[in-house]
């Protein structure tokens, strides 16, 4: 029934195939990043058009943009994570797998692979705006990405694309699973043997309700001493921990 789905999706942007000079980089670019000739190229140039192009496109035109297939990608993206690691590691529990997933899915380890595949460079956002401004743009269109794979080519190909193309090259699953510093609890540790006073406090937020990015402040006695950014509270307060470990030469495993 999905397979059914997905070729009545690519027949419904079939009519938008182009194949003007920028057409045909595009598809080369895509080929070199999936492995074959994508059949249905609209559905990649939308993956690949950020929601401040679209907000650039005139009120006389439709308003199109990478986020309906990046909700898409995302489940997929989960669940064949899920399934891989269900089956690489029998032995482990559910905490774990729940673990590791959300180590290699989190929008930090999306923007790292997009820009490893080579995604980053092939994304349409508003040119008055920086890269910066939008923190989250590769992770988001590689996600739009593998939904439009997922749409092109069905999903047993879009599964051996992450499994092959994705996990397999671009990710060591080790690092990922012994990375796993918690950095925070050294710098409090830490704080508690030298008798010094610190806390966290979340000084700035922004983004839209589903991408929000947090500011982190770390105070060492009163003073402020570091700050960190994240996609959760959690994330931010890491990040500004971990820079404190660093400014402070804290050692740990």
């Amino acid at each position: 029934m999905w397979q059914r789905i997905a070729r009545l999706f690519s027949r419904l942007f079939s009519g938008f195939t182009q194949n003007t000079p920028a057409d045909q980089l595009l598809r080369q670019d895509i080929s070199r990043i999936t492995g074959w000739v994508p059949q249905n190229l609209a559905l990649y140039r939308l993956a690949l058009r950020h929601t401040s192009a679209s907000l650039a496109i005139p009120a006389t035109q439709i308003k199109e943009s990478n986020e309906r297939l990046e909700y898409l990608g995302d489940a997929v993206l989960g669940a064949v994570v899920a399934d891989y690691l269900f089956r690489k590691f029998p032995y482990e529990d559910e905490g774990f797998l729940t673990d590791i997933r959300s180590r290699i899915v989190n929008r930090e380890s999306l923007n790292q692979l997009a820009q490893k595949l080579g995604i980053d460079n092939l994304i349409i956002f508003e040119g008055r705006k920086t890269r910066m401004s939008y923190k989250s743009m590769n992770g988001d269109a590689l996600e739009a990405f593998v939904g439009a794979v997922y749409l092109d080519r069905g999903f047993r190909h879009c599964y051996h694309f992450i499994i092959r193309k994705i996990i397999t090259v671009h990710l060591d699953l080790d690092e990922v699973i012994h990375n796993n510093k918690n950095f925070k609890s050294l710098v409090i540790e830490w704080a508690q043997k030298e008798n010094r006073q610190l806390r966290f406090e979340i000084v700035r937020e922004s983004g839209s309700k589903h991408r929000r990015e947090f500011v982190s402040q770390l105070y060492l006695d009163n003073a402020p001493l570091t700050i960190g950014t994240g996609f959760s509270k959690k994330k931010a307060e890491q990040a500004a921990a971990e820079k404190a470990c660093q400014q402070l030469k804290i050692l740990g495993t």
